[in-house]
């Protein structure tokens, strides 16, 4: 018994060493984990070149060059082009369609019917001087009343203003058009007295516009007027900048009296009244400077608040806008329209209630489409 004993833990210890003499083969051949330092410094995989791929257009970047003369973009003023001259007779190049279509109703109906208004007239006034004089009639006209003649001078200049009311009546329609939704909002304040601009659509920036002083009367340090900046009293330390073909929308107000933006080359006059917005609509087709004033008396000062505009294109108006620490305009992304989310299914009354509570809504109260303090309707 005992020799078999000591035969079975003679085995058994045979049995131990064969299995570990095997064992450690095996771990040898096994994957080594790699330790988690080396992981992160091990190198990456080479990462695929992406040269020939074109790059998603950037946005603008600050550029110094937008803000070299008044704040905008360099533009000299041109003789003729936005501002008045000496000598001329008539309106001044018109750069918007509301301007193009008033010029040549001014130019090719009002002038030539006030012209042959005019002659006859004067026409009328000579005949009765020697026709009627008393050395040619020594007899006074018994003739109190002409029926014919009466009815003819009373409904022909009606029939004239008729004629004239229907293309009127039109370019004030179109004055007043409301501006498409892919328009440039600038909003202008009046104070006494410069001017003060805001572009809410463009990150809300603003810009502060007085007038330019000549050399004899700034201060030692001072800025002062030269040719570049435009004509006397009507140039400005900051110029408004919008693009050209793009629909503007102009609201005008006041933060103290009534003034008036008024811009003879856009065929705009909008008056500025305080605790109130009007707005209009126009879009400029040429590139420019153009100038303008206050065209309502405000005070001692009314003279001394002009109005500049530069007109450039699109691009260089987005490049402005950055430069001036606003966000860039995309018309497209402005015309397309904002999906309304979908509104969520009513509940269904609870059993035995005769009527379902009504949901509570954070709606602001803007959004009511009768508008605030409009009671009924």
């Amino acid at each position: 018994m005992r020799f078999i004993g000591l035969k079975s833990a003679m085995l058994a210890a045979g049995l131990m060493f064969a299995g570990a003499g095997h064992a450690a083969p095996q771990a040898a051949t096994a994957p080594a984990t790699t330790p988690p330092s080396a992981a992160i410094m091990a190198p990456a995989p080479a990462a695929t070149p992406v040269a020939d791929t074109p790059a998603p257009a950037a946005t603008p970047v600050a550029d110094p060059d937008m803000l070299a003369m008044d704040g905008a973009p360099v533009m000299k003023p041109v003789k003729g082009i936005g501002d008045a001259v000496d000598g001329d007779i008539g309106i001044q190049p018109q750069v918007t369609k509301n301007g193009q279509r008033a010029a040549d109703f001014h130019n090719g109906i009002l002038l030539w019917v006030i012209s042959a208004i005019s002659i006859f007239v004067l026409i009328l006034l000579f005949i009765v001087i020697f026709r009627f004089r008393a050395a040619a009639n020594p007899v006074p006209s018994k003739t109190a009343h002409h029926t014919g003649l009466e009815v003819a001078w009373t409904l022909i200049p009606v029939l004239i203003l008729v004629l004239l009311a229907i293309p009127s009546i039109g370019l004030l329609q179109a004055q007043f058009k409301p501006a498409p939704k892919n328009a440039i909002t600038l909003k202008a304040t009046g104070n006494q007295w410069y001017w003060t601009y805001s572009y809410p659509d463009n990150g809300g920036f603003e810009i502060t516009a007085n007038l330019l002083k000549e050399k004899a009367e700034v201060a030692p340090g001072e800025r002062a007027r030269t040719e570049d900046d435009g004509p006397r009293l009507l140039a400005t330390d900051n110029r408004v900048v919008l693009p050209v073909g793009v629909p503007i929308r102009l609201i005008t107000t006041s933060a103290d009296v009534i003034h008036s933006w008024a811009m003879p080359a856009f065929w705009i006059k909008l008056d500025a009244v305080p605790g109130r917005l009007n707005e209009t609509s126009f879009t400029i087709e040429k590139q420019g400077l153009y100038f303008g004033q206050c065209s309502e008396l405000c005070g001692p000062k009314h003279g001394y608040m002009p109005i500049a505009v530069e007109a450039v294109p699109l691009d260089v108006y987005n490049r402005w806008v950055v430069a001036k620490g606003g966000k860039p305009f995309d018309p497209n992304a402005a015309a397309a329209p904002v999906a309304e989310p979908a509104a969520a299914p009513a509940p269904a009354p609870a059993a035995g209630n005769a009527a379902a509570p009504a949901p509570t809504t954070n709606q602001a109260a803007t959004a009511n489409p009768a508008g605030a303090g409009n009671t009924g309707n």
